[in-house]
């Protein structure tokens, strides 16, 4: 189905052409004079230069072969603007088309295509803490837009689960428990089943162990046990998959919590055994030199202002760095899934690293050239004072203690407004809170800092989740009252308010792009506010269940409806989903 704006500019296209001017002047564009039109159309200025005639004269030569049926208003006015405002009967028609097609009729622009999106960035081992919300619900609801518009998607959260702090739990746990059969290299029996720790007692090794970096004796065993960790010593890979057994599960429950779901669950690890082959090939090609003892990839091109590092294959020592494990997954995706486009969600400090892999990927042909690679680096959430979050005692917060936080705030909230009864109250807070959590972080452009602010976030006025969501409960329960409202057909509208709402419906698909192309959640926040902003006016001033004309009743009901239904798929691509009751 064709988006609104198409139509009209198709139409508008065919009356330039059908006045003797060449249809390129005939793109309309949505009016930035709301109050004077609905769309404009400022071709005739630019084809004024080209047929030598005043603007006005092809601009009033243009209207007069519009279809007056599709318009309520065509003016040309001076020097040469042509203003419309669609007809009643052009929107009805319109929105009827997208309340019986699937999914509102949206082009399913990804068909055929797959896109990978590396978001999540857990570290096993290490708690998820508000650093991971971001990337988190940013990665989530970029997934699920690629998704709607037809991409085929695979999540992966990308663990860090093959470094230094392998080694570094590693070697804490031997200086606790030598005894245990994993440090003994002669031991050929079977491993114990269960981990030797548990998920809170590997949180806390971690932090010690990472302590002790500074020690040379205690720093060198962590290295040495991390090298033959990765060289496959059995009882070094045992208490590895110990390690991930542990922490992804704990991972998984987190980020369950916060509606966010991985397809794949790889990770560095994964992409290890790629990683000889990968730089053998390089050094053959070439596109891997020396340079002062370690393999580099030189990657600055012609035009650039300012000359790049190049992007380190391997160190001068012999180990590999991020980068060459983010090649090395590059390489294990092209081979698996064959990606058209790859999406990295990540801190916007990491855009040099990311730029270097994407070039350096390029460059040696690990990706084709017509592969889209993006770095999304966004910006920090800091507290309401705009300083960085911490806790009480200076600490990072942890995720989890974040969302519970919030949880408690709305439940309070919940109780003291008696908003639903008690039976509802714990179903009812869980969706507010995540609305107000994600929505809080996504209506804003993923590069920006912003300052988590509880008390906005959960406000029920304002651009804000509980406003969203409010609006989406409200109207159900309007829907409710009235009863069979699924087949209603969309009518003319016959107010100033149902009109609004029915411009407000048809920017779905343009502002689903939109977001889609700048990679930004808060395009689709903004077009939901505005949307829940032009519902709520409408029943402001529309007596809706109180109409006394029944088919006048039907088509409030078919409209608000069909907002509802819109609104709710927004919600759910971005991550959250409306409670029964508000």
């Amino acid at each position: 189905m064709k988006k609104i704006l198409d139509f009209i500019t198709e139409k508008m296209q065919k009356a330039f052409e059908d006045a003797g001017y060449d249809a390129s002047f005939g793109r309309v564009t949505v009016s930035n004079r709301p109050d004077l039109c609905e769309y404009q159309c400022n071709g005739a200025l630019a084809a004024a230069k080209q047929y030598k005639c005043a603007p006005i004269q092809i601009a009033n030569a243009v209207v007069q072969h519009l279809n007056a049926e599709d318009y309520s208003m065509i003016e040309a006015v001076m020097p040469g603007f042509i203003n419309l405002k669609l007809s009643a009967r052009f929107l009805q028609t319109y929105l009827e088309e997208m309340r019986t097609a699937e999914d509102f009729g949206v082009e399913k622009i990804g068909a055929g295509k797959t896109v990978v999106v590396d978001y999540g960035g857990a570290n096993v081992a290490k708690p998820l803490h508000i650093g991971h919300l971001r990337p988190a619900i940013i990665g989530e609801a970029l997934k699920r837009l690629h998704k709607f518009l037809g991409y085929n998607t695979i999540g992966d959260v990308h663990l860090g689960d093959w470094g230094l702090q392998m080694g570094l739990i590693i070697a804490e746990l031997q200086e606790r428990q030598p005894s245990l059969p994993y440090f003994d290299p002669e031991f050929t029996g079977d491993y114990p089943e269960a981990a030797p720790f548990t998920v809170d007692e590997l949180e806390e090794i971690y932090p010690t162990a990472s302590a002790k970096k500074a020690d040379p004796e205690f720093s060198h065993k962590a290295h040495q046990a991390t090298f033959e960790l990765q060289q496959g010593r059995r009882g070094y890979r045992a208490l590895w998959q110990h390690i991930m057994n542990v922490s992804v599960t704990d991972l998984k429950k987190n980020y369950d919590n916060l509606n966010v779901h991985f397809e794949k669950w790889l990770g560095e690890s994964d992409a290890d055994p790629y990683i000889p082959a990968m730089v053998a090939d390089m050094k053959a090609k070439g596109v891997a030199v020396l340079s002062e003892g370690a393999w580099v990839i030189p990657v600055t091109e012609e035009g650039d202002k300012n000359e790049l590092p190049p992007c380190i294959l391997i160190k001068s020592d012999g180990s590999s760095i991020y980068a060459t494990t983010d090649l090395a997954t590059m390489v294990q995706r092209m081979q698996d899934w064959k990606p058209d486009k790859m999406l990295y969600v990540t801190d916007k400090r990491q855009n040099l690293h990311f730029e270097q892999v994407f070039r350096a990927a390029k460059k040696s042909g690990i990706v084709t050239a017509d592969t889209q690679l993006e770095h999304i680096g966004h910006g920090t959430m800091n507290g309401a004072d705009g300083k960085p979050f911490k806790t009480r005692d200076g600490g990072v917060l942890r995720l989890e203690t974040l969302i519970s936080d919030m949880t408690d705030f709305v439940r309070a909230k919940v109780v003291e407004n008696r908003i639903v009864p008690e039976e509802d109250v714990e179903a009812t807070t869980q969706k507010i809170a995540m609305g107000a959590l994600k929505y809080g972080d996504l209506s804003n452009q993923p590069t920006k800092d912003y300052n988590f602010d509880m008390e906005r976030f959960a406000a029920f006025e304002g651009n804000t989740g509980p406003y969203i969501l409010y609006t989406i409960v409200r109207v159900k329960s309007i829907l409710a009252k009235y009863g069979a409202w699924e087949q209603l057909p969309i009518q003319e509208a016959t107010s100033e308010p149902a009109k609004e709402l029915m411009l407000s419906i048809t920017k779905f698909a343009p502002s689903m792009e939109s977001a889609l192309k700048a990679s930004a959640p808060n395009l689709i926040c903004a077009y939901i506010y505005e949307l829940a902003g032009a519902v709520n006016k409408f029943y402001h001033e529309t007596r809706i269940l109180g109409e006394s004309d029944e088919t006048l009743k039907a088509g409030y009901i078919a409209l608000i409806a069909l907002a509802k239904n819109i609104l709710e798929t927004c919600i759910d691509i971005l991550g959250f989903s409306a409670p029964e009751k508000m």
